[in-house]
């Protein structure tokens, strides 16, 4: 059985992925979790089809609020779209809420499509972000430990 929470290798790059779109995002009302999964739906949705990126980000999201009750407003919409990301208390709580929910995406893609399809899929939302590339030691190919 698969475990609940993501690997730190994970939540280490989902933690990098949101903090580089927080800095380089021109939307500063935007939770960087909404940017994220938003640059990610495209390239996801081409693989799995647009019902099967909802699936995914709900799963996700199921899986997410049992790490972040902050979560517990969100939903995700018809569309694949998430609602109520940004009514997250305080901004600790949306960090974390965020990193978990974006982590949970990414480990599920681990699971369904392997690490490297998983990295090739973020190297190619982010082609300038190398910071999921250093999280991994030269030779670990294994994000789920």
């Amino acid at each position: 059985m698969r475990q609940t929470s993501p690997s730190p290798k994970i939540q280490e790059i989902a933690q990098r992925l949101l903090a580089y779109e927080a800095a380089n995002s021109s939307k500063a009302n935007i939770p960087a979790a909404l940017c994220v999964s938003e640059k990610l739906r495209r390239p996801l949705s081409t693989l799995t089809g647009s019902s099967g990126y909802r699936s995914l980000l709900a799963r996700s999201l199921t899986l997410a609020k049992a790490q972040a009750p902050g979560l517990s407003a969100v939903q995700v919409k018809p569309d694949g779209s998430l609602e109520g990301l940004s009514h997250v208390d305080n901004q600790d709580q949306d960090a974390q809420a965020g990193v978990m929910l974006i982590a949970q995406l990414l480990e599920l893609l681990v699971t369904f499509i392997g690490n490297g399809l998983m990295l090739s899929l973020v190297l190619d939302a982010w082609p300038d972000f190398s910071g999921a590339m250093d999280t991994l030691e030269k030779n670990d190919h294994d994000l789920t430990r």
